[in-house]
């Protein structure tokens, strides 16, 4: 599958944000900041850049918690962000950063930039819409250029709640993006970019049930059962201890589906089968609706009264009779 995605040349800045972060101005990368929070604040105001941010806004985003009043942290940091970026208010630099303190709050422009996350979503967007009105070779170029730009979860490493809410927002899309190319690849039947697609997304939401699917009826239709199986052992196992549930029903019936003795084998108690004197106490038939093992079979199984075996005295008198004739 193609991963390289076209990228404008020569700007003055360049800014990736799915996975780690970096900053290159005029081709070189900048390494250190002078304020812990210089990079973090033009992280927020890069991503939001052309709009005026308040203080108050500012201070929740970056020091939650905080005095926004007294304002010195801000102060601070966006003083080493313009000493750092060259980004004077009047006389930006070479690199086009003006970091402009407007009506209590705070501006970033910036002129020649490429950043990867505009360039995905665009790609993302356009991908889809060509999808929808049925330009499948256009989807396909845009997807999997969207697909290679997506280095790695947003701002990777950082936890701060703006951050978070970005990094699931950009997760989804890049989920939407790849359900679009594993939709392709199936009805083209390439099964060498279908498990590929498949591969990327597992990579991203190792949980993804429609993902599994996707690959057991793959293997499948190839007649590969073993690999069915194992893809929906995998399945069960990461639900089972990662997020305590059970695959879905529409997956158990796949798996019924295409193996029906590994469907049988799955849904069988993992505690293993119950002692013979237990199974001996259960009964024959149960009412409607009641589960085949339960405590109230249980119970009925235990109350029912217990037949008494009844002496068999047919082989007594007939050892008595052949006496009787021997004494004759």
């Amino acid at each position: 599958m193609t991963t390289a995605a076209t990228e404008t040349a020569g700007p003055a800045v360049r800014v990736r944000f799915l996975g780690d972060f970096e900053l290159t101005v005029n081709g070189t990368p900048v390494q250190r900041w002078r304020a812990g929070k210089a990079r973090g604040l033009f992280q927020y105001l890069a991503v939001h850049r052309g709009q005026m941010l308040t203080r108050d806004r500012l201070y929740a985003s970056l020091w939650p918690g905080a005095d926004s009043a007294a304002g010195s942290s801000l102060k601070v940091a966006a003083h080493a962000l313009r000493r750092v970026l060259d980004a004077h208010p009047d006389r930006p630099g070479d690199s086009g950063i003006q970091l402009v303190y407007r009506d209590f709050g705070y501006v970033l422009h910036i002129s020649g930039l490429w950043c990867d996350l505009d360039r995905f979503q665009e790609l993302v967007h356009t991908g889809l819409r060509a999808a929808t009105a049925g330009d499948a070779p256009l989807a396909r170029t845009r997807l999997r250029a969207a697909i290679g730009l997506y280095g790695g979860e947003f701002l990777r490493g950082e936890s701060a709640d703006w951050v978070v809410e970005q990094r699931e927002y950009l997760r989804a899309l890049a989920l939407r993006a790849l359900g679009a190319l594993r939709a392709d690849a199936e009805a083209r039947e390439d099964f060498v970019e279908l498990i590929e697609v498949c591969k990327r997304t597992l990579e991203i939401d190792r949980h993804h049930e429609e993902t599994y699917r996707a690959l057991m009826a793959a293997h499948g239709r190839r007649g590969e059962l073993a690999c069915v199986r194992r893809w929906y052992e995998l399945c069960a196992r990461r639900m089972r201890d990662e997020l305590a549930v059970a695959p879905g029903h529409e997956t158990q019936r796949l798996l019924g589906t295409l193996i029906p003795a590994a469907a049988r084998a799955a849904a069988a108690p993992v505690t293993g089968a119950p002692p013979a004197t237990v199974r001996a106490l259960r009964p024959t038939a149960r009412r409607a609706g009641t589960p085949a093992w339960s405590p109230e079979a249980r119970t009925t199984a235990l109350a029912r009264p217990v037949r008494r075996a009844r002496p068999d005295n047919r082989a007594a008198a007939a050892l008595a009779r052949a006496a009787d004739q021997a004494t004759a």
